[in-house]
């Protein structure tokens, strides 16, 4: 009875294997090589934190006048707007005003939340979101369900340390790696929290 079961839950394993590789290949593969829309005028440039070149992207952005405001979330309290402005190059006091520093988040989750509620506290209905190439699909995920009615245009950066040959190159392979299980694992939440609100929609009806 014993041996049945462990080959059975082998068998599982190696299925639960089998499917995450193939997803994982399907991700790594469709990561984005290039920006598709580098022209489209969005009420607010938002860049996260967290990974080379966001910040510095968002400001060029923003002085390019792809937006009038950008957001930077999940700076840190510490973070002041001199400290971002330094990292990249200078811009005039008029468009430094411009520029709003968040410090509550501290995941992607988070960082989706916080801007989210940016976004609102100002009517806006587009951004534009900065962020690593190989973070953008879990980004967008987390930013469309924060903010269904918004437009987001996504807009990635490649950082120099994260090789497109993925597969020559341990670091990337393993960050990638890392990057697809929690897409999945936020997929999964969501799905299971759209699953769960009809139901909690019937039974409040019916109550």
């Amino acid at each position: 009875m014993h041996g049945v079961l462990w080959k059975f839950l082998a068998a599982v394993a190696g299925l639960v294997l089998m499917v995450w590789t193939a997803g994982f290949l399907w991700f790594a593969s469709t990561i984005p090589s290039d920006v598709a829309d580098t022209s489209t005028h969005t009420d607010a440039i938002v860049a996260l934190t967290g990974g080379a070149e966001r910040i510095e992207t968002g400001v060029k952005l923003l002085s390019d006048g792809l937006a009038e405001r950008l957001f930077v979330s999940g700076a840190g309290e510490q973070v002041r707007t001199a400290d971002i402005l330094g990292r990249s190059t200078p811009i005039s006091p008029e468009l430094a005003a411009n520029i709003t520093i968040g410090k509550a988040a501290v995941d992607t989750p988070g960082n989706a939340i916080e801007t989210a509620a940016w976004v609102r506290s100002r009517n806006m209905r587009s951004i534009r979101l900065v962020t690593a190439a190989y973070h953008m699909r879990r980004s967008l995920l987390e930013f469309h369900d924060a903010m269904p009615e918004v437009e987001i245009v996504p807009h990635a950066v490649f950082p120099t340390a994260v090789k497109r040959d993925w597969w020559r190159w341990p670091g990337t392979a393993s960050l990638i790696a890392r990057e697809y299980t929690k897409f999945l694992l936020t997929w999964a939440r969501q799905s299971l929290e759209t699953d769960a609100s009809p139901r909690l929609a019937q039974t409040d009806a019916s109550a």
